[in-house]
């Protein structure tokens, strides 16, 4: 089982973070993916890395970081991104729920990361909450040129079909086993079987039955479980069409 998409690095782990990781191995986990948030942040998940065999990681600004990222940051990408362990630009995208960084700054940052993956033919990972309309205008503008996957998926059917269509994957995490979740339900059942991953987005969003406790890699069997139960698919199946699907769109990724 693979977790697509996680964030060791956050202080909520820094009490057991070497102890916990190890025991993610021991239980069945095949690989985890760092996501990346900012520069110095790409640099600790390289570090992490290049520790650990089975954590790659991604290298990228947040949009909520947009507004500090240095005038260099993609020189440091760039670097980030040389590494055999980084598969991948983000996370990267727009967040117009918090507004954490100015919105003309989000958008700017997140078109000259999408170049940046155009010119590196790297693929991307896409954060994007209250901000779909404007999310699917940048990523049209890279058709053909990028692809990559939509994290912590929470739209609509007609949403995923735009993603689709796009090229891009769609990633289910915790939210999808939450009682509140119908129109995700249709989205599970809706993506095709080579185009879906799953992920914890840990620490944050602990699927059921582990709600309101911090959320580990390994915990992406509940999301698995509760996906391939929606599906009708054997879990075992969907397991490895998952970790298929996330190393054909990081093709960096080795076993």
């Amino acid at each position: 089982m693979i977790d697509s998409h996680c964030h060791l690095l956050s202080d909520s782990f820094d009490e057991d973070r070497e102890v916990l990781i190890s025991s993610l191995f021991e239980n069945g986990l095949t690989a985890a993916i760092e996501a990346g948030v900012d520069v110095q942040n790409g640099y600790a998940a390289r570090t992490l890395c290049e520790a650990h065999s089975g954590i790659w990681y991604l290298a990228g600004i947040h949009p909520h970081d947009a507004k500090d990222a240095p005038a260099d940051y993609l020189d440091h990408l760039k670097t980030l991104y040389a590494h055999s362990k980084c598969v991948g630009i983000g996370e990267i995208g727009l967040d117009y729920h918090y507004d954490l960084s100015p919105r003309e700054v989000q958008l700017r940052v997140f078109h000259e990361q999408m170049a940046l993956a155009k010119e590196l033919k790297a693929p991307v990972c896409i954060h994007t909450r209250e901000a779909i309309a404007p999310t699917l205008e940048v990523l049209s503008a890279y058709r053909g040129d990028v692809v990559g996957v939509l994290h912590c998926f929470s739209g609509s059917v007609e949403t995923a079909k735009q993603c689709l269509d796009l090229g891009y994957y769609i990633s289910f995490a915790g939210p999808v086993t939450f009682k509140n979740a119908n129109k995700l339900l249709d989205v599970a059942k809706y993506v095709p079987s080579d185009r879906i991953l799953v992920e914890t987005d840990s620490p944050y969003l602990a699927p059921v039955p582990k709600r309101g406790k911090r959320n580990q890699p390994d915990y992406a069997y509940f999301t698995l479980s509760r996906v391939a139960e929606l599906r009708g698919q054997d879990v075992e199946e969907l397991d490895r069409l998952t970790e298929e699907n996330t190393r054909r769109i990081y093709p960096k990724m080795v076993k």
